[in-house]
């Protein structure tokens, strides 16, 4: 199946763009792509356990599964004032 992938903040620095669109297996879970793209993409290796996941606009669980054309965005914590 496949998904188109969103990276905001610092995280498009870390893998040259800031979306892809990729096939990834039927039935792979937010947190199952989360450990794919790691293995894919070197230097996001510890930075993708600390973003929350969304899918479609909405937040999601790592157990969430994906299906065929969804949109999933990796945000990294902020802070500010």
């Amino acid at each position: 199946m496949k998904v188109t992938i969103l990276y905001f903040a610092h995280l498009p620095d870390r893998t040259g763009t800031r979306e892809e669109t990729r096939n990834v297996p039927d039935g792979v879970s937010a947190g199952q792509l989360r450990k794919l793209l790691e293995s894919e993409h070197p230097r996001l290796a510890g930075a993708l356990e600390s973003c929350r996941v969304a899918v479609n606009e909405e937040f999601v669980q790592d157990e969430t599964p994906l299906a065929d054309g969804q949109t999933v965005a990796f945000i990294p914590p902020v802070s500010g004032g």
